[in-house]
């Protein structure tokens, strides 16, 4: 299993609607909740977010690999999450 790294911004529609599809996830399979996923807010973790290199929220690293940026759709998260899991 490879840890995510998301980074969001409170005020983005398009990371609440992708955290929600993420509960979602966990609601269909206990394995998508013991993925280890850190979750950054840019504003309030600035200097973490300057590290890594993305324009747009919500983004996903997984092992510190860009594997989205920008507008997600469910079946995009799952994507990140099954290869989290190695599924895919």
């Amino acid at each position: 299993m490879k840890n995510i790294k998301m980074f969001v911004l409170d005020t983005c529609p398009y990371c609440k609607a992708a955290l929600g599809w993420m509960e979602e996830l966990y609601a269909l399979d206990e394995r998508y909740k013991a993925i280890p996923i850190e979750i950054i807010e840019e504003k309030k973790n600035a200097q973490i977010a300057d590290e890594y290199d993305y324009y747009y929220v919500p983004t996903y690293y997984i092992d510190e690999v860009k594997v989205h940026e920008g507008a997600a759709s469910f079946d995009i998260v799952k994507e990140v999450f099954d290869t989290a899991l190695g599924i895919i």
